[in-house]
């Protein structure tokens, strides 16, 4: 009967191995072993033609010493926090608005879910008219005449109108997940008190779904620094390198210009960038979070 049940076992070991083998294989053959050849090619010259020459933190001394790269981690920066700032709070106050069981707050969560799920390329094509400085809605709407896409001034400020568009539907049903585990007893009893909408909002909710907030900060934040389809899409980095940003820089070193070390080095930037980023926010995630021990 002990073998018997070894055997079993044994036969399930297999089984669950033979089950998670594609996925162990995938994430080592299109993550792991791609992460540690990008390493070692940061610090080396290669065109994808000739052979790879060893230059040691020679790209890395020649991305710092560009002026270039410094403005593109601006850009990077500003659009990242930006994206970061209303992506968060539109969904945070809309979703609050829907959790008080509004009418038709059910085609609410579908419109405003709908952009989420749209194709990046639809999103840049439409956008594209929208901001169109001759037959575009967004100025015969608002009776203006702005570049907005070709204009450094505004190029970058309507780059990030599209992305808090696009991710107010995806953050705003995670908020709405946070509030499903909150008792409606305790607004009622906020009410009881005599507290106002203001006050129930930032004395109850906020609290109450800092761990959702928190966890939507991190990834609206990481998502936003390696932006890439949207810039690509709407407007290849320009005008005069206003919207240009480090994973469209990594792309253009890359595929472009053939200076895969280079780029290599930019994204390694990019990855200690984000790795900071989120050490920073778990370190003070106990400041932020209600009740977090």
């Amino acid at each position: 009967m002990k073998k018997l049940v070894k055997i079993l076992l044994n036969r399930e070991n297999t089984v669950a191995w033979l089950f998670i083998l594609p996925a162990i294989l995938g994430t080592l053959i299109f993550i792991i072993i791609p992460v540690f050849c990008s390493f070692s090619l940061s610090f080396a010259k290669w065109d994808l033609l000739n052979s790879i020459s060893f230059v040691g933190f020679d790209n890395y001394r020649e991305i710092f010493r560009e002026g270039l790269f410094w403005k593109i981690l601006i850009n990077t920066i500003i659009f990242a926090l930006s994206t970061s700032v209303f992506g968060v709070i539109i969904p945070l106050i809309l979703a609050s608005i829907l959790n008080t069981k509004i009418r038709g707050s059910e085609f609410f969560k579908s419109a405003y879910f709908l952009p989420y799920i749209t194709p990046m390329i639809v999103i840049g094509v439409v956008w594209g008219w929208i901001f169109d400085p001759n037959i575009g809605f967004l100025n015969q709407f608002l009776h203006l005449n702005i570049n907005w896409l070709y204009d450094s001034k505004y190029a970058m400020p309507a780059i990030i109108i599209v992305s808090v568009w696009k991710l107010i539907g995806y953050n705003m049903i995670l908020f709405l997940s946070g509030f499903s585990s909150i008792s409606q007893e305790i607004f009622e009893a906020a009410m009881v008190d005599g507290a106002t909408h203001l006050k129930r909002f930032f004395y109850v909710t906020v609290p109450l779904l800092s761990p959702t907030i928190f966890f939507v900060i991190i990834v609206t934040a990481i998502s936003s620094f390696q932006v890439f389809d949207l810039i690509y899409l709407m407007t290849e980095g320009g005008p005069f390198d206003s919207t240009n940003v480090l994973v469209y820089s990594i792309y253009k070193n890359a595929f472009e210009y053939f200076n895969i070390g280079k780029a290599s080095a930019i994204a390694y930037v990019l990855f200690v960038i984000i790795l900071v980023l989120t050490l920073v926010q778990w370190h003070y995630r106990k400041k932020l979070v209600y009740n977090e021990e």
